[in-house]
């Protein structure tokens, strides 16, 4: 019986070492796995670059996207507020064929004007004074020099030809001016 028992206390003992060696084997296996390579790495770190720059592209297209969008709805904005001014204009001319009363007619065409004047001024257009004023190549495109006899004319605007226009504080058209000399 004793050699029984040390039978099978050899046999346990064979089996705790190969359990014990297959648990360093398994431990040893799951080191390599979890160590990572420098390949490894430069493919995560180059998968992860590629991921955001696609991100990065495509928040640009519909960055884009949106800006063309505005775009056109505050152009199809004015141009809604402009067609009552265009229907005004169609009838002053449909009813000048037959008008009688000139002076009607020019009051008709005056409150078109002015209808569009406080349209364009609702949106921020802003007519500029020229006149009278010191030329400012900011503002105004001197199409002409003329002599003048006051001091005080020269180097300014005697003349404006054509009215120049600010959008907020940006020059939408420059004023085209006739400046002393």
């Amino acid at each position: 019986m004793s050699e029984e028992k040390e039978i099978q206390n050899e046999e346990q003992v064979n089996e705790v070492n190969e359990n014990q060696e297959e648990t360093t084997i398994d431990a040893s296996q799951e080191e390599a796995k979890t160590e990572v390579t420098p390949e490894d790495k430069y493919n995560e770190l180059n998968d992860r670059f590629l991921r955001l720059y696609a991100e990065f592209e495509n928040f640009r297209r519909r960055s884009n996207k949106e800006r063309l969008d505005l775009i056109a709805t505050a152009n199809a904005g004015l141009l809604k507020d402009l067609l009552p001014i265009m229907d005004d204009f169609e009838r002053a001319i449909a009813n000048n064929a037959t008008a009688e009363d000139i002076d009607g007619v020019k009051e008709g065409f005056n409150l078109i004007f002015n209808k569009f004047k406080n349209t364009i001024e609702s949106k921020g257009v802003k007519q500029m004074e020229a006149k009278g004023q010191v030329f400012d190549s900011e503002f105004h495109e001197a199409i002409a020099n003329v002599p003048v006899t006051d001091e005080k004319q020269k180097g300014k605007v005697i003349d404006d030809v054509e009215k120049g226009y600010l959008l907020g504080e940006k020059v939408i058209r420059y004023a085209k001016v006739v400046v002393g000399q």
